[in-house]
């Protein structure tokens, strides 16, 4: 508890802190027995998360939570171990971002027993949208009627102050004028007029927020991904993105968990630069558990389109992790677009330009961002993954498109980590461009819903994209998770073998399990020397394929033949 009261005494001084403290330990006790008893946090190699929305699947007459449960009992059991369901609270936009009540489960997806009833058979991650709040909550009406309760939860910004350094993610106004009991005011919106930034410097909002994330707890989250945590604390005249007060937030909810639930594992999401991102690691001990590993999808799409894994191998030999206790949660689709920023410094501003006008190319959109200069950049790539890689009017046989869909996720997959798979890549879906002229809006190209039946029907159909893809996804996971040596605090080493293969060798926490992953990046045949660096072959025998369970065929002696997009994991004897 002295660490909880120095978080706050650093963030309010020491009278306003002490105060502080004094009603969380209150709010921390009434939670005491409501919070299942703290348990010992496990993720392992079986552990891979499936990225949703409520609604992501839709038949008649039951609620589509409920649809979304047994959909998933049916085909998704002993292939991903958790659902993260994005947003399913009440929400005025931004499907599901701008929250109107953080502990209501929105009626048109269903309820909470809708949600109990899936987390019996699947660990659940929730979204805490804790930057902003919608203009439709009670807080901020209550704002509006200048409610003394609700006065301070916002930020108003006074006058002309100098507003230039702070860093966008959106090409908006930040400000937004706003009505109230007491006359105009200009309130801090990071994102849209309709998502009210919350004023952390007063510290009843940080405890509503604590009081959120327990109850969240005690619903039955074991992952929570803190949304665009990056920009939660602000201060004018600085650039408002990681302040040593949001790490400072991030270490008290670490905290507050250790004591009550140390077997939830906090999730940063922050879409910038790659060591920025691992800022939220904090010392290793005191931070988020995972972050968002944001350089690896445009990583990834660079390495497929230019069939070189040069610039992900160094990236990759690169990483570290500042202890055993904290991992990267993976991942190549989500529900918003690829990021570009992640990825300056990784590889050249023209391959970066590159990705730009081959998502265009494809079919899909950009979006921008306003920098401090007044000029705008490119912010994100909105287009399906697998119309990233192959475009959809492009003539390419169906079979060669997803196998490089495939093989990129191979890459993903072997990394240290836990990985995210987005259900609109496990099932194999293109882009929804028809869905963009509905809303308006570039991310929607990725967010169709999609009929339990049709679903079904094309699943159950050997020769459809959904099938192929399903299919080969599900086995690499399968086989990933039937091995140690995938474990997410295991450790890994990158293998040289030449610009169109990317090679990892993965090892179990204990030392005892190792996995050589080679994938072959290009669209052509490629021999490599056999790599046995690091694996105790025996001379005699060849080794395991461990997603066929086959020998690995030998081209020659020594030498191995990877056929185009080729996924090989071979494992010790």
């Amino acid at each position: 508890m002295d660490k909880i009261l120095a978080h706050f005494v650093y963030l309010y001084g020491d009278q306003e802190g002490r105060a502080t403290y004094d009603r969380l330990v209150r709010l921390i006790d009434r939670y005491r027995s409501r919070i299942a008893s703290p348990m010992e946090t496990t993720i392992s190699e079986r552990d891979a998360i499936l990225i949703t929305y409520g609604d992501q699947v839709q038949q008649t007459g039951i609620t589509p939570l409920r649809a979304l449960a047994e959909f998933c009992d049916e085909v998704l059991s002993g292939v991903v171990s958790a659902i993260h369901i994005l947003p399913f609270f009440p929400f005025s936009s931004d499907d599901g971002f701008s929250v109107i009540d953080y502990k209501q489960v929105n009626p048109a997806l269903g309820d909470w027993d809708d949600i109990f009833r899936m987390g019996k058979r699947f660990r659940l991650m929730f979204d805490a949208v804790i930057n902003h709040i919608s203009a439709q909550s009670a807080w901020f009406q209550g704002f509006l009627q200048d409610q003394p309760a609700y006065r301070d939860y916002f930020i108003v910004v006074e006058g002309q102050p100098d507003l230039s350094q702070v860093v966008r993610p959106r090409a908006l106004p930040l400000l937004t004028s706003v009505s109230t009991s007491s006359g105009e005011k200009s309130v801090w919106t990071t994102f849209s007029t309709d998502q009210i930034d919350l004023n952390y410097q007063n510290p009843q909002v940080l405890l509503e927020i604590v009081d959120t994330l327990l109850f969240y707890i005690e619903k039955g989250a074991e992952f929570i991904r803190l949304d665009a945590i990056a920009y939660l604390w602000k201060e004018i005249g600085t650039s408002c993105i990681h302040l040593p007060q949001t790490h400072r937030v991030v270490q008290l909810f670490h905290s507050i968990l250790d004591i009550l639930a140390p077997q939830v594992q906090i999730i940063t999401e922050t879409n910038v630069p790659h060591d920025e991102n691992i800022s939220y690691f904090g010392d290793g001990e005191n931070e988020a558990q995972m972050v968002y590993n944001f350089a690896l999808p445009p990583l990834v799409l660079h390495t497929m389109q230019t069939g070189d894994a040069r610039a992900i191998s160094r990236w990759a030999a690169g990483l570290k992790l500042s202890s055993d206790q904290v991992t990267f949660f993976n991942f190549l689709a989500s529900h918003d677009g690829i990021g570009v920023t992640p990825a300056k410094g990784l590889i050249s501003p023209e391959e970066i330009n590159m990705l730009v006008e081959r998502a265009l190319a494809h079919g899909g959109l950009v979006s921008y961002r306003s920098n401090p200069d007044g000029s705008q950049s490119p912010y994100e790539l909105n287009i399906n993954y697998f119309d990233a890689l192959s475009d959809p009017k492009g003539g390419e046989l169906l079979h060669k498109q997803v196998k490089r869909f495939i093989a990129a996720h191979a890459i993903m997959l072997s990394l240290v980590g836990v990985p995210g798979i987005y259900f609109h890549s496990i099932f194999g879906s293109r882009g929804w461009l028809e869905g963009v002229a509905i809303t308006g809006r570039n991310r929607t190209i990725n967010r169709q819903k999609l009929d339990l039946t049709e679903l079904k029907a094309g699943l159950s159909d050997p020769g459809s994209t959904r099938s192929m893809v399903n299919e080969g996804l599900a086995g690499l996971l399968k086989a990933r998770a039937a091995h140690p040596a995938f474990h997410p605090y295991g450790q890994q080493r990158i293998l040289d073998l030449g610009a169109r293969i990317f090679c990892i060798l993965r090892t179990s926490p204990d030392g005892r399990s190792r996995v050589v992953c080679l994938q072959n990046v290009s669209d052509q045949v490629v021999q490599v020397g056999l790599p046995l660096e690091g694996l105790a072959f025996d001379p005699t025998s060849l080794p395991i394929d461990i997603i066929t369970q086959g020998k690995v065929e030998l081209s020659s002696p020594g030498r191995l033949s990877l056929q185009p997009y080729q996924v090989l994991w071979m494992a010790d004897i």
